[in-house]
């Protein structure tokens, strides 16, 4: 038996992702109504073990009952690995309805599990005759993982975005941190601090865009320090990323603001597709405009970022 191709959901705006512990409901209406492009409800990391049949219901009820708008609506189930993951998708694709985005998966490190995720969710949605197919958020948070990381992007047709989890990755790796994202003090040279999760970000980033999905930067685990977060936004949407974890709503302007095209950057593609349609028409692939050479390609990464804030 394999599992059965899905129809790309088209773009979605995820400059945001908002994570809200499902043992805690009352913060769900403030999630729904706020600003986060996307949210995810946590069943894992964030549930003691001893509530985990608690925030299951908890999340069920918010998918089905809440009006969640035009966000990305997700949840981050338990692991593969834990007596629980079957529970959860169960419950959340039988009984929660067809408002439910995407299933993050977190701990991905072989392939074989988004397929086995993709197997297992066919067959519920089946059953229960759900209205559409639920999305896969893969979360890369081992060593294993990241070794895997381009086979795992390509592994199931339902996988629309790949996060990076800095802090299980940390521990995985044997890094000399306790602190979530940022920078590390000891991870310098004399010309400054240097990112140590550079490398991480940018092959998850480079597996994500291969396949043709979202990549999405980890959080930033000191919600008080905003110059920080701005910092290490700004290196993450440098890099590629098409947004970033929150782990407190105060963060969510932030990465907004970061990942949103500028008014001055939006003018100056429409001005490069103006120039290229020029050219066509004149049977040009390639003009020149402010004194730079522009082709193809130009048009492409125009053509991204007007699609982008006209999302916006």
């Amino acid at each position: 038996m394999t599992i059965s191709p899905t129809s790309s959901p088209g773009a979605r705006l995820h400059r945001s992702e908002l994570a809200v512990p499902a043992i805690r409901p009352e913060l769900f209406p403030k999630a729904a109504a706020g600003p986060a492009d996307a949210v995810f409800l946590d069943l894992e990391d964030s549930v003691p073990e001893a509530e985990k049949d608690r925030a299951r219901a908890n999340a069920v009820a918010a998918v089905r009952d809440l009006d969640w708008g035009r966000k990305i609506l997700a949840v981050r189930v338990n692991g593969l690995d834990t007596p629980h993951f079957y529970k959860d998708l169960i419950a959340l694709l039988a009984v929660g309805g067809d408002r439910l985005d995407i299933i993050m998966v977190p701990k991905v490190g072989d392939p074989r599990e988004p397929f086995a995720v993709d197997l297992l969710a066919s067959q519920i949605e089946a059953n229960a005759n759900r209205a559409r197919r639920v999305g896969l958020g893969l979360v890369i948070e081992t060593a294993k993982g990241l070794a895997n990381v381009e086979a795992i992007a390509t592994a199931s047709p339902r996988t629309e975005s790949l996060h990076l989890g800095v802090a299980d990755l940390a521990a995985s790796l044997g890094m000399r941190t306790t602190a979530i994202g940022g920078l590390n003090p000891d991870y310098a040279t004399t010309a400054g601090l240097m990112d140590p999760w550079h490398f991480a970000l940018a092959r998850v980033i480079t597996a994500a865009r291969a396949a043709g999905l979202r990549p999405i930067d980890g959080p930033y685990g000191d919600f008080r320090d905003t110059e920080g977060l701005e910092a290490a936004t700004r290196r993450a949407r440098a890099l590629g990323a098409e947004g970033k974890m929150a782990i407190h709503p105060g963060q969510v302007a932030t990465l907004n603001a970061a990942f949103q095209p500028g008014e001055a950057e939006v003018a100056q593609a429409r001005r490069v597709l103006a120039a290229m349609e020029a050219g066509r028409q004149e049977g040009r692939a390639a003009v020149a405009l402010d004194g730079r050479l522009l082709d193809i390609a130009s048009i492409r990464q125009a053509e991204a970022l007007v699609a982008k804030a006209e999302r916006i």
